[in-house]
């Protein structure tokens, strides 16, 4: 989906608004997040097998925060065509020690610095070009959304207050619920593990109404360092590294949503995601797909919403020498987007996995709004890479030991996760979470001994203006 250019709107009475008049408006923004964590048994106690020399503690607690100031601006033209911008900035840091083991840090970073041009018609034609770092998502953001990294050396693991690319060249054509829009984008990485991905491609899409919507993006990894792992045949041994396999990747992806009935089925929805990944240098054949359908119980009191979503992503079979392996790109992993589970999607990136997900929401008031997530995950393709170098160790087979990847059994995981939100203010919102990853089979096979629940918590609170 295309982001709006956040710019000046003369609202009365707004506190952010810095001058508006002779065809000039400019406005301040601001954003400020600051979250307590908690977590328990974290990543299962992996760390007491693999790495018992790194005494790394698994009961944690932090707090990480975030500021985000910026300025925007719109300007008149002349007829129909208007100039727009925007500069803003992230301060973060965690104080203590997150889930990843880095604490007491925080960095500082241009986060969006764009300028555009933009004219729209009496006949619903309209044009929409802009250079510079910004937010943008294609799609349902299977793919191309989260554009700026976070946690590590930046700090606010959680928050995650950077979404902007490092460097976006969007253009944009609609004509009425059409648009096709070009892109070229480049990841704003941690300098310590910059790829230097950049992705060129284009999204069509059409509207149909409210959350009504069909579209297809289509592009290329035009430049990256990134490796590829993959499986050694029929999972014995080592996983092969390919250098800088992911340049030259290749995608398509087709998403749709709809609301297909009248009367008493009119608040049924389905949704639905398709991708496939190919390379011209490699034997690369990759998919992933997604299905979902949902109901709002629009006139009770609550406002009640249940869904079950369905989303797999293929993994390296090791029994063949082709890659199978899903690459999921710069994919938006909230919980109401691409996450594979909760606390697992911390653990196991969209590839080589799929989930079982049921979700039900209530609104006990207009502040108000309670979820609850279930998932069920598993891997795709066992003794196959799940994440980056994920799971290698020795295992006995016909009484050898032989290095293996991956696990030996499909099912990972099972989670939970609830979580309360209210807006406090206009601007000032309110949540917290509870989380729970109960290891499965598959997740067990990966260390000798038994595994316990992973829980966690949170508590913060976010200022936009």
């Amino acid at each position: 989906m295309w982001l709006a250019p956040a710019y000046a709107l003369a609202e009365p009475g707004d506190p952010m608004m810095l001058h508006d008049s002779d065809g000039l408006a400019i406005r301040g923004h601001f954003q400020f997040g600051v979250n307590v964590v908690a977590e328990q048994n974290v990543f299962w106690n992996y760390s007491d097998v693999v790495a018992p020399q790194a005494n790394f503690d698994t009961d944690l607690e932090w707090l990480e925060a975030y500021v985000k100031p910026g300025v925007s601006f719109t300007k008149q033209l002349g007829g129909a065509v208007s100039a727009y911008g925007k500069i803003s900035a992230v301060a973060s840091g965690t104080l203590g020690t997150d889930a990843f083991a880095t604490g007491d840090t925080g960095r500082v970073t241009l986060e969006e610095g764009y300028v555009g041009l933009r004219t729209t018609n009496d006949n619903g034609l309209s044009f929409d070009v802009s250079i510079g770092p910004r937010e943008f998502i294609a799609g349902t953001g299977m793919l191309i959304a989260n554009g700026g990294s976070n946690g590590f050396r930046r700090g606010a693991l959680k928050l995650g207050p950077r979404k902007a690319w490092e460097f976006a060249g969007l253009a944009r054509v609609g004509y009425r619920s059409f648009t096709a829009t070009a892109f070229y984008v480049d990841a704003n990485e941690s300098p310590d593990s910059d790829s230097h991905n950049k992705i060129a491609g284009v999204d069509f899409r059409h509207d149909g109404g409210p959350a009504v919507y069909a579209g297809m993006t289509l592009g290329q990894v035009v430049g990256s360092d990134a490796p590829y792992p993959q499986a050694a045949p029929d999972g014995i041994g080592v996983p092969s590294i390919l250098p800088g396999a992911r340049e030259g990747l290749k995608f398509l992806s087709v998403y749709g949503r709809t609301q297909p009935f009248g009367g008493a089925l009119e608040q049924l929805f389905i949704a639905g995601d398709v991708a496939v990944e190919r390379h011209s240098d490699i034997s690369l054949k990759a998919w992933a797909a997604r299905g979902q359908v949902g109901y709002i119980f629009a006139s009770h009191p609550w406002r009640p919403t249940i869904g079950y979503i369905y989303q797999t992503f293929s993994g390296d079979d090791p029994s063949t020498r082709a890659l199978e392996r899903f690459d999921p790109l710069y994919y938006e992993g909230s919980p109401s987007s691409w996450s594979t589970g909760s606390k697992s999607s911390m653990v196991f990136i969209n590839s080589n996995v799929n989930a079982h997900q049921l979700w039900a929401r209530v609104t006990p008031s207009e502040q108000d709004t309670i979820t609850l997530r279930l998932a069920r995950v598993s891997a795709n393709e066992l003794l196959s890479p799940i994440q980056f170098g994920q799971a290698t160790r020795l295992e006995p087979i016909d009484g050898v030991l032989n290095p293996i990847a991956g696990v030996t059994r499909h099912h990972l995981s099972d989670d939970i996760f609830i979580e309360y939100n209210r807006a406090l203010t206009r601007n000032i919102y309110l949540t917290g979470g509870f989380s729970a990853s109960i290891p499965g089979a598959g997740a067990k096979s990966v260390i000798p001994i038994d595994a316990p629940i992973w829980t966690g918590g949170f508590v913060n609170v976010v200022v936009n203006f």
